[in-house]
């Protein structure tokens, strides 16, 4: 089966101009645990503008990690899913993207968008939830129950983006107290309506505004923005036997033995490991479950902010300008038909 996609061939900056280009995409054929979406809506991630511009091979390249659409084929094994449903997912870097009208999903990455939430919502949840996720209860070790985390204190580096606007409502569902940081009024106050309990500014030496609320040391640091320069006054703040996690790649070595003495750990998340390597890939498709659950009952709010009419190179070119200036709050979406 072939379908409509937006695609580039080498990578390039915005400044050359607009390279993305409308092809007709051959689909892979459906294994027995895949399924068959017509996408409705997508939404667009850091990761998405930082491959366009690294991206090497000379062929067509489909981007996108995030869509809801209508199941309307499925594979031989799957059972928990039929045609018609409607779901979400982040979908895997092995595979052509969702910026198409249609995309062949494992299954096993999917789950079902509750009646309630439209489709613009729920495509900007996916790959901000997992990694949200995944990084609070998979690596830093709390309880992924609600108020199950009381008497806790989180620190959130960059609170008004995709992940951190996440990672604030689950770790207030959790019960924990929340500082995020942002640097203006309006991403201030942003972070304020996803449930921070603070906000500090982190144009200004974060240490010493924590200091200023009677704050010695914290035991969960999340960093999601600049690792680099984040990375070694939030170690030295952190307390004992503390988790210190950050979704940025380091440019520079990142200093473990400040973290020896206190028995600290530093933890790397990246959502797309598990698809990477074949681990617990199921694991996905059930947080998204959650995800949904906790939409359903109004405990999760989309972080959808901004949405752009139709796929086509022009809307997809807008969408990675607008994630260029850094100045986004929450989600842009993308409406496919």
């Amino acid at each position: 089966m072939k379908t409509r996609a937006i695609a580039f061939k080498e990578g390039f900056a915005l400044l050359e101009g607009n390279q993305f280009e409308e092809i007709e995409w051959t689909l892979d054929e459906l294994t027995p645990q895949d399924v068959l979406v017509k996408i409705e809506a997508i939404s667009v991630n850091p990761v998405d503008t930082k491959l366009r511009q690294t991206f090497a091979a000379n062929q067509w390249k489909i981007l996108g990690f995030d869509a809801v659409g209508k199941i309307i084929n499925v594979g031989t094994d799957v059972s928990d899913f039929s045609i018609g449903d409607r779901v979400m997912y982040s979908g895997t870097n092995k595979r052509a993207g969702s910026y198409a009208e249609h995309q062949v999903v494992d299954s096993r990455l999917i789950a079902k968008v509750p009646e309630a939430i439209s489709s613009e919502k729920a495509a900007a949840l996916p790959l901000t939830s997992l990694t949200a996720f995944e990084v609070l209860f998979e690596k830093m070790g709390l309880q992924a129950k609600e108020k199950a985390n009381l008497d806790e204190t989180i620190l959130i580096v960059n609170g008004a983006g995709g992940v951190g606007s996440v990672a604030i409502q689950l770790a207030k569902w959790v019960g924990l107290n929340v500082l995020a940081t942002a640097s203006r009024s309006e991403t201030s106050e942003w972070i304020k309506q996803m449930g921070a309990d603070i906000s500090l500014n982190h144009r200004k030496d974060l240490v010493e505004q924590m200091k200023q609320l009677n704050l010695t040391e914290i035991r969960r640091i999340l960093l999601l923005h600049s690792t680099d320069f984040y990375y070694e006054p939030m170690a030295k703040f952190l307390a004992p036997f503390g988790h210190l996690a950050s979704i940025v790649e380091a440019k520079e070595p990142v200093n473990l033995s400040i973290l020896k003495n206190k028995s600290a750990s530093f933890d790397w998340e990246y959502m797309f490991a598990k698809t990477d390597y074949d681990y617990q890939i199921e694991s996905q498709g059930i947080i998204l479950e959650k995800i949904a659950e906790l939409l359903a009952a109004g405990k999760l709010t989309s972080t959808h902010t901004e949405t752009l009419q139709g796929l086509t190179p022009e809307t997809i070119f807008e969408a990675h300008r607008r994630l260029e200036t850094n100045r986004t709050i929450g989600k842009l979406v993308i409406t496919v038909n």
